[in-house]
């Protein structure tokens, strides 16, 4: 965990984009999308001016967790191929300066969405932000191959707190769209963790394919993918979704299915099919959130 020795004049290097780089916009914009999502499904409505700030409010603490977790895995970041290049291990930003950055956006967040929205999305975020920062940064990911299972539940949440934003309540419903995610984040990284094992064994990250090896980790991804895609369904069962979804929510769970099952069939060290089933993944779960989003503004479902 010690910091880098930089010269005066490498910190200076940093401009605007390397503290938006801190935020993870990626990342970001997948947790405005959802979140987006769930104020709509919500029943009753915010006024636009508050749903408009609340989503700020939301995507300022997704960037406050991107930034803390930046500083807490600057160390292992420094290391792998895939993050070395961002702003603290490549020392354009100090450490010290994107923690306090993310701990300033954290209060900015759950103080803002309190007084656009409740005390219970406030609290929602809250609790994602320590759980991202805390229970996986900290604790999960250095510790265990569950990591990305447990840990998931941070990048599932979104949907909730939107939810919880516009009616103050955060209903079985609501818990539909965070389990999709949840389910969704294990094969989703774990595709990814494939092809990218060497990164993680070199930082000493213990994920699934480095503690377990390739063959249980295709096991696992399949038989996630055959849990999701039941899963995916059960927003039209549950009478927040109507046929569009229903048509989609099959369509993308077999194609997720499909992609999986040729991961489970390649032989080790082919990882050709892990990254289509990568690339899928994000289709997958944005196309199933944009069906749910069509269908309640164009009113095809109410």
């Amino acid at each position: 965990m010690s910091e880098p020795v930089m010269t005066p004049r490498s910190y200076a290097s940093a401009g605007p984009g390397d503290y938006f780089a801190l935020l993870k916009p990626r990342v970001m914009s997948l947790v405005i999308f959802t979140a987006f999502v769930g104020m709509v499904l919500a029943p009753g409505a915010l006024h636009p001016v508050l749903a408009a700030v609340s989503l700020l409010a939301i995507a300022v603490g997704a960037g406050a967790s991107g930034a803390l977790n930046m500083w807490w895995d600057a160390d292992i970041d420094a290391v792998m191929a895939r993050t070395a290049g961002r702003p603290v291990p490549s020392g354009r930003v100090p450490r010290a300066e994107a923690a306090a950055f993310g701990l300033f956006l954290s209060g900015l967040s759950v103080a803002l969405l309190a007084l656009a929205a409740n005390y219970l999305a406030a609290g929602l975020l809250a609790f994602t932000i320590f759980f991202y920062v805390v229970i996986y940064s900290m604790w999960l990911k250095r510790s265990t191959p569950q990591n990305i299972v447990i840990g998931g539940a941070a990048g599932a949440l979104p949907p909730v707190v939107g939810w919880a934003a516009a009616s103050g309540t955060a209903p079985l419903e609501a818990w539909v769209l965070f389990a999709i995610i949840f389910l969704w984040t294990p094969p989703h990284f774990w595709a990814l963790a494939l092809y990218k094992r060497g990164d993680y064994e070199r930082a000493g990250v213990p994920m699934m394919p480095v503690v377990k090896g390739e063959a249980s980790t295709r096991k696992q991804i399949f038989g996630y993918a055959v849990i999701l895609a039941a899963a995916g369904a059960a927003p039209f069962f549950l009478g927040i979704a109507g046929w569009l979804y229903l048509g989609v929510s099959i369509a993308l769970g077999a194609g997720f299915l499909w992609w999986s099952f040729k991961v489970l069939r390649a032989p080790e060290g082919d990882y050709g099919s892990a990254k289509k089933l990568f690339g899928f993944s994000l289709l997958y779960l944005f196309g199933l959130f944009a069906a749910l989003l069509v269908e309640k503004l164009a009113g095809l479902h109410v």
